[in-house]
C-alpha cells in the first residue's frame, strides 16, 4: 500500500494510515518516508511525504479498497481528483501478483512503474518485487525513471518518534 500525504500534518497522516493499515490486516514491513514533489500537477502544491507499507490481508481488494476509501475520508481528505492536494492517499499498488482491471480498481497499480515516491521505499521493503504484468524488477523500473527528486528523510519509527524532526 502507498500512502502519501501533502496537506496539513503530513507525518500524523501517514502514521493515520499505516494504524488503519494494522487494523485491517498484519504490517509486514515499514519503508522509510521521502519527501518528493508533486508531479503531474498545474498548479503550485506543497511537497509530499511518501512510503510504502507491505501488509498481508485476508480481504478482497474490492473490500480493501472500501476501507482505504473510508479511511481517507475518515483523514479529511475532500477531493479524490487526479493528483489533487490530499492530507492522505492510500494506493493499492499490488495484491501479490493478481492482475485486476475494474473501472474503480486496477492492480496492480496503473501507474506503479512511473513513480519513484513509489518504487524508492518499495525497493526497501520489497527488492525482489516483479511487476505482474511486464514481469519487470522494481530495481528495474526505477533505473527506467528520468529524474524525479525524491529526498529520503529517515525511518518511519524513528520520525514518529521525534515528529520535530520535519518541523
Amino acid at each position: 500500500i502507498g500512502i502519501g500525504s501533502n496537506l496539513g500534518d503530513r507525518l500524523r497522516y501517514l502514521e493515520s494510515g499505516v494504524e488503519a493499515l494494522k487494523r485491517l490486516g498484519s504490517v509486514l514491513a515499514i519503508s522509510s518516508v521521502y519527501e518528493t514533489e508533486p508531479i503531474g500537477v498545474d498548479s503550485p502544491q506543497p511537497h509530499y511525504l511518501n512510503m510504502v507499507v507491505a501488509v498481508e490481508m485476508c480481504s478482497e481488494p474490492s473490500d480493501l479498497l472500501e476501507s482505504l476509501l473510508a479511511t481517507e475520508c475518515d483523514n479529511h481528505r475532500e477531493s479524490h481528483e487526479r493528483n489533487a492536494a490530499r492530507t492522505l492517499d492510500l494506493d493499492i499498488l499490488a495484491y501479490g501478483d493478481l492482475v485486476v482491471a475494474l473501472p474503480r480498481l486496477k492492480i496492480p497499480h496503473p501507474r506503479l512503474h512511473e513513480r519513484a515516491f513509489v518504487l524508492a521505499p518499495l525497493t526497501e521493503i520489497a527488492p525482489d518485487f516483479l511487476h505482474p504484468v511486464t514481469g519487470a524488477s522494481v530495481t528495474e523500473m526505477l533505473a527506467s525513471i528520468e529524474c524525479q527528486r525524491i529526498e529520503r528523510l529517515g525511518e518511519f519509527a524513528k520520525l514518529t518518534s521525534d515528529p520535530r524532526i520535519l518541523g
